[in-house]
């Protein structure tokens, strides 16, 4: 069959979700949920200005091989980590089929987002040339998942990936990231306490990173961002 077209789901609604990308993707629909005990290997797909970025593969225990979900995480490009994917989300995207590709990228505000960006370029690439051999995939079906600032990623992936991903899933990902609704102060961050400049850069730091805990004060950073109306000034 001849290439498939590239479709771009922005959608909450799973059901959809899941039935377009079996859909696309052509894998079987199957009869009952599949009696599956996944495997995780962690691999480190990119070493950049000391930091490795890295990516968890989940897999079925079979040699079949397999189309892949490269799944991208939230958290406003500032904070966020590959293990944020929610549990019965990687359940269903493995009992259908999927070998789930989980990503970290480097965050902002000391990475920018050219850099974001060639990050996911780089983990797509690694998919399809490493993939075969590492963890048995198909290089020629892969889609695109990604939440919130994930889903933005996702977006950008239709115009910027060679040769294009077989499906984008953008689970309430930014659209324009200049538009007011994020370049000016917000009225809904502004009910919180106020956040700032000091302590939001005490947040974060000058070393490069790729993944953040729950821990970390990193969302304070986010929060003065909103506040002010900053927030394409401080992570483009």
């Amino acid at each position: 069959m001849g290439q498939l077209p590239l479709y771009v789901l922005n959608s909450m609604h799973s059901k959809l979700v899941f039935t377009s990308l079996l859909i696309l993707l052509w894998v079987p629909f199957p009869a009952q949920a599949a009696e599956i005990s996944p495997s995780k290997t962690s691999y480190t797909y990119k070493t950049v200005s000391g930091c490795t970025i890295q990516a968890d593969v989940y897999r079925p225990n079979d040699s079949k091989i397999t189309p892949v979900v490269l799944w991208i995480h939230g958290g406003a490009l500032i904070f966020g980590r590959r293990d944020n994917i929610k549990t019965r989300h990687l359940e269903r995207y493995l009992d259908t089929g999927f070998t789930v590709v989980s990503i970290d990228y480097r965050l902002a505000p000391e990475t920018k987002l050219p850099e974001i960006l060639n990050d996911v370029q780089d983990a797509y690439e690694w998919i399809r040339r490493k993939g075969p051999e590492l963890f048995r995939i198909d290089p020629d079906r892969i889609a695109v998942v990604g939440h919130s600032a994930g889903g933005y990623l996702t977006l950008t992936s239709g115009y910027r990936l060679r040769p294009r991903p077989r499906a984008l899933v953008s689970f309430y990902g930014y659209g324009d990231i200049t538009g007011a609704w994020y370049s000016r102060p917000d009225p809904f961050y502004l009910k919180e306490p106020v956040v700032t400049a000091e302590k939001a850069h005490q947040a974060v730091g000058q070393k490069v990173l790729s993944e953040s805990s729950k821990e970390d004060q990193r969302w304070l950073f986010y929060l003065y961002c909103r506040q002010q109306g900053l927030w394409p000034k401080e992570v483009a």
